[in-house]
């Protein structure tokens, strides 16, 4: 079904179709695909790319981000910009309908380029500079989110059916590959110079801004609409409330090691909940709402939304734990320094990235000719049994078996990643693209926020339980005076899991130069050298490693048995039976037609 038919057949009431009647060139979508391409690159290079690169930021600002009032800086400087990003997609996707969907992707680039600048001229110390990061990073996520929320909806308006999987594909493989991208980025870049690593975010939002505006026309149907504000307050309000929880859920509360007992974690996630109910009421009694809660009768959608939020489950959380593993344990022992891990980590997680880029474009190619179902729920199957198989592996494990298995995975993920989020946008009817989009956007961001506190929680039980005894023995035996040992045992796993992902020597940092001058300079050099660390932490680290690892699995395989009751292929207005009725404002799509394969 090519984009006249679509325009055609396109839906509501009230739409405005595209304001050139000759249709885009047969180019255009060539260059609808090479800019979006850019745009979620780039989004998504920066959810990473300060990963690696914090323990340069907090030098360069002057701040220790394992000081007990640090860790919240810490958390939300890495965690600020998925929040954003996931609160505000159904928004502006929604505003891409009713506005114009290029519109709004201009914008968006133009917003994340400005705040871009601001980030690499920061010039305060201290707490200041790292909340004028945390705010820029803020608004900088604004600019991601109208990026992420409308790029798909661009391309689905621009490509025929037949064509979607293969365009979404490797837009989607981009936006995942920049994740991993950002990584070496971050670990190249953080130790020229922090600055650069908001910097180089601006000559391609520069370039893509300006390409953009050129470029990109509006070829989609828009309805005009008023903007539902009660809605988008309260869904904006409620996820705000879950994802911060979350988030400060992690953090040491009182004599606990993590906060989930904490009252003001458990208000905001449940107030948070409440509030989102509400959203779902408003929804039901506007005229023109924000989402179309009806979009949910349609099979392939909701099938696709429910196993995408569950496969990010999965997924979002392994790269935090990869990192720490290749940080605090396996780099370590194979002889790198502390220091050097960060880049090595993103480098020797390079297989990840190499799978997706071969799986992705393939399966959005093939999903065209043979429908969502099979490879989606066979990427998930796959992807379960390499959780299984990370499980299998020592702590110390050999790097080809990893390196395949890491392969083995991206492949996986880019054989469910491609086809599954064709399937959910050609389900949508033309006028309900944007908004459509954005929703599938936040279940993925709002479930990889989720995945990293599932993930740390489950490590850092893992660890609280034999850590503590581990640290005090391993401490006095090489002449630590028991006090000191007891202090250093006594606090917060978390701290040894950021130690880790910051590229810290671990010992070095929580003993201090006020314990380790006093110590003979051979202990003091084992205890800061490659080897101690590593070894103490294995076993503990291997019962949390584990526990995290079959959570994935879980999460994986619901997530297959979801995508395998999407049904057959199935393309909106596309059925043996004629297009589908159209959506009058305010109301939910007409009734699906399936399509067999």
């Amino acid at each position: 079904m090519g984009w006249t038919t679509e325009r055609r057949t396109a839906g509501a009431e009230g739409a405005v179709p595209p304001c050139d009647d000759s249709g885009p060139g047969p180019r255009y979508k060539w260059i609808a695909l090479s800019n979006t391409t850019l745009g979620v690159l780039i989004a998504t290079i920066n959810i990473s790319i300060m990963l690696i690169a914090l323990p340069d930021i907090f030098r360069g600002i002057g701040v220790d981000p394992l000081r007990p009032g640090n860790t919240s800086l810490l958390l939300w400087l890495i965690m600020s910009y998925m929040v954003v990003t996931a609160v505000l997609v159904v928004s502006f996707g929604r505003l891409g309908d009713m506005f114009g969907r290029v519109r709004m992707y201009n914008l968006g680039f133009a917003v994340f380029t400005v705040f871009s600048v601001l980030l690499s001229v920061t010039w305060m110390h201290g707490t200041s500079g790292a909340l004028w990061l945390i705010g820029m990073r803020v608004l900088q996520g604004v600019g991601g989110a109208m990026l992420m929320a409308n790029s798909n909806a661009i391309l689905t308006d621009a490509f025929p059916a037949d064509q979607r999987g293969l365009a979404l594909g490797l837009n989607q493989v981009a936006g995942i590959a920049g994740s991993f991208i950002g990584l070496i980025l971050g670990g190249l870049l953080g130790p020229l110079n922090w600055h650069l690593v908001f910097l180089v975010s601006v000559p391609i939002g520069l370039f893509g801004t300006v390409w953009a505006y050129l470029k990109l026309r509006d070829t989609g149907v828009r309805t005009p609409a008023r903007l539902d504000w009660w809605g988008n307050l309260t869904f904006a309000i409620g996820l705000i409330a879950v994802l911060s929880g979350i988030t400060y859920g992690i953090q040491p509360y009182g004599g606990h090691t993590m906060g989930w007992g904490n009252p003001a974690v458990i208000a905001a996630i449940a107030g948070g909940v409440a509030v989102l109910g509400l959203f779902c009421l408003i929804e039901n009694r506007v005229a023109q709402p924000m989402f179309h809660l009806g979009l949910f009768r349609i099979r392939a959608f909701t099938a696709g939304n429910v196993a995408s939020l569950l496969a990010a489950l999965g997924r979002g959380g392994l790269m935090f734990i990869l990192i720490i593993w290749l940080q605090g344990i396996w780099l370590p022992r194979h002889g790198y320094g502390f220091e050097e891990t960060p880049l090595w980590a993103g480098i020797y997680m390079l297989p990840l990235t190499i799978g997706f880029l071969i799986a992705g474009p393939f399966s959005g190619w093939a999903s065209d000719r043979f429908g969502a179902r099979t490879f989606a729920t066979g990427g998930m199957l796959l992807a379960a049994a390499t959780f299984v198989a990370l499980e299998e592996l020592p702590v110390d494990f050999g790097y080809p078996v990893f390196a395949a298995i890491l392969l083995v995975n991206g492949i996986a993920m880019g054989l469910f990643s491609s086809p599954n989020r064709a399937a959910i946008m050609n389900s949508l009817p033309p006028d309900q693209r944007g908004v459509g989009a954005g929703i599938s956007t936040t279940f993925q961001n709002s479930a990889t926020v989720l995945s990293i506190g599932i993930f740390f929680s489950l490590m850092i039980a893992g660890l609280a339980g034999s850590l503590p005894g581990a640290l005090t023995h391993g401490l006095t035996s090489e002449g630590v005076p028991a006090g000191d040992a007891t202090r250093v045992a006594a606090l917060p796993p978390v701290g040894v899991l950021f130690a880790s992902l910051l590229g810290y020597n671990p010992v070095k940092t929580l003993l201090g130069p006020q314990v380790l001058d006093h110590l003979p300079a051979h202990h003091a050099a084992y205890l800061t050298g490659r080897g101690f660390f590593p070894a103490l932490i294995s076993p503990p680290f291997s019962q949390g490693l584990s526990a995290a690892f079959d959570f994935a699995i879980a999460a994986c395989l619901v997530a297959a048995v979801a995508s395998s009751l999407r049904g057959g292929r199935y393309v909106h207005g596309g059925g043996p039976s004629g297009p589908s009725p159209p959506s009058p404002p305010g109301r939910g799509p007409g009734p699906p037609t399936e399509e067999p394969r």
